[in-house]
């Protein structure tokens, strides 16, 4: 497997594991740092990168995803990342029943181009972006039988607001699993590329 190959895979896989562990924090507490959930939010809206690490702002954008991703092959603090690794099996399944809908990728494509043309940045007005988000998720992915079952609070998942981050969460997580499929990545890769993804997620949190 080329570099580049391994590199994009890296990256994408930690873009989905970041909207996982985030999707996780917001469910439980209501809380999520910004600084990652804004390249996460934001990167929905980057349709021609020059490469992987653009798609986040730069790898800084999914440092949290790729510090995720190597604890988890390293197989530690397995039961703080049940939740998370369930979510993303979740938006890994998803991504390959949506990229078999070419008329559903086409309507989220041309919604999320819409949706950008408000919102530059999630930052500029996090609330309202995350609504129209949210709803091109409950309008798409949410119309399939299988769904992503979100534990946490109660009290943090009937607040209408971090009801709207969860699932503008898990489109940007379903997002970077298209983008990790369309650079090779697949389920048994989790197994057989373990070493390659690991060395290459603590390389890259080395330059952050």
């Amino acid at each position: 497997m080329s570099t580049a190959n391994i590199t994009s895979q890296t990256l994408a896989l930690a873009g989905v594991l970041q909207s996982a562990y985030l999707v996780d924090q917001i469910a439980r507490t209501g809380k999520a740092p910004a600084e990652s959930v804004n390249p996460s939010i934001n990167s929905l809206f980057v349709f021609d990168a020059k490469d992987s690490a653009a798609i986040y702002g730069g790898v800084y954008g999914v440092k949290l995803g790729l510090q995720v991703l190597s604890d988890i092959l390293t197989g530690g603090h397995r039961h703080q990342y049940q939740s998370i690794i369930r979510y993303t099996m979740g938006m890994l399944y998803l991504q390959k029943k949506l990229l078999a809908n070419d008329e559903l990728l086409s309507i989220i494509r041309s919604r999320l181009e819409h949706a950008s043309l408000k919102a530059e940045h999630f930052s500029d007005n996090p609330a309202s972006t995350a609504k129209s988000i949210a709803a091109i998720y409950q309008d798409t992915l949410s119309t399939f039988k299988f769904r992503i079952h979100i534990s946490g609070s109660m009290q943090q998942l009937q607040n209408p607001q971090n009801a709207d981050t969860i699932r503008a969460l898990l489109l940007a997580g379903i997002r970077s699993a298209v983008l990790w499929r369309q650079a090779g990545g697949r389920r048994w890769k989790w197994l057989f590329a373990r070493r390659q993804l690991l060395q290459c997620a603590k390389e890259l949190l080395a330059g952050c």
